[in-house]
């Protein structure tokens, strides 16, 4: 079985208001999955379904194959890694505290394990370990989105959600941001779950994009063939203000 995610038949509401429709979709593991659409379209309420923030009336979400409604989800969120627009880091811990933070509640006892962890991560973000004592505050707003980035990975998850991560950063940084993501996907074959507004970025770093517009599935597919063949008016227009994009796999 190489499906990492799953959602079948799910509708979620908030009050009279119904957000999610009728939603269907299965993500193999491995995949780097960019979701894009129009404001309210349910992107973010996809996402949180997916650790257990939020639970559908209607329908059954699969992780792992396991009925998340079935499962433990405080164990559940602490093995996806969750990442944020700006850094929502703990202001009064340390770097090195903020990434350990998951890890030492994993490895409980073993302090060398969760050690080697954060100079894992530290490394692989692009980090100088000269860092790991400052608190937030003293970190530009790129190094905090990279501790954050570190801190959703230092557990070692098999699926990272990240919800318009960078959009709190200038344009150079959130270009660095975006390769650096794409390295790690690479490097580590992790699952991603990346929500964005921007359809430069979601065609950049996809390898399947997920369009959605009123709670609905318009077109889940690769970047070029949504590109070649968009399947609604909406996923046209949505792609036509991309015409300078280029395939930089």
């Amino acid at each position: 079985m190489n499906t990492a995610i799953e959602f079948k038949n799910v509708r979620k509401a908030y009050g009279e208001k119904t957000v999610v429709r009728d939603f269907n979709l299965m993500i193999e593991r491995g995949e780097f999955v960019t979701v894009i659409g129009s404001s309210g379209c349910g992107k973010t309420t996809i996402l949180k379904m997916i650790n257990g923030l939020v639970l559908p009336e209607e329908g059954t979400v699969f992780v792992e194959g396991k009925d998340i409604k079935q499962e433990n989800l405080i164990a559940l969120r602490r093995n996806i890694g969750y990442a944020i627009q700006g850094s929502v880091l703990f202001p009064h811990m340390t770097v090195e505290k903020n990434i350990s933070y998951v890890p030492h509640l994993l490895n409980k006892k073993d302090k060398q394990k969760t050690k080697e962890a954060v100079h894992k991560w530290m490394d692989i973000v692009g980090l100088e370990e000269d860092l790991l004592q400052r608190y937030p505050d003293e970190l530009s707003g790129g190094q905090q989105q990279r501790v954050g980035i570190a801190r959703s990975l230092a557990a070692s998850p098999d699926i990272l959600l990240m919800d318009e991560p960078f959009g709190a950063v200038d344009e150079i940084t959130r270009e660095q941001l975006q390769e650096e993501i794409a390295r790690i996907h690479g490097q580590t074959g992790i699952t991603v779950v990346f929500v964005t507004h921007d359809i430069s970025e979601a065609l950049k770093l996809g390898t399947k994009l997920l369009v959605m517009d009123q709670g609905v599935i318009q077109q889940f597919a690769e970047p070029d063939k949504i590109l070649e063949s968009p399947a609604t008016d909406f996923v046209r227009q949505l792609v036509s203000s991309k015409a300078d994009y280029t395939d930089n796999s």
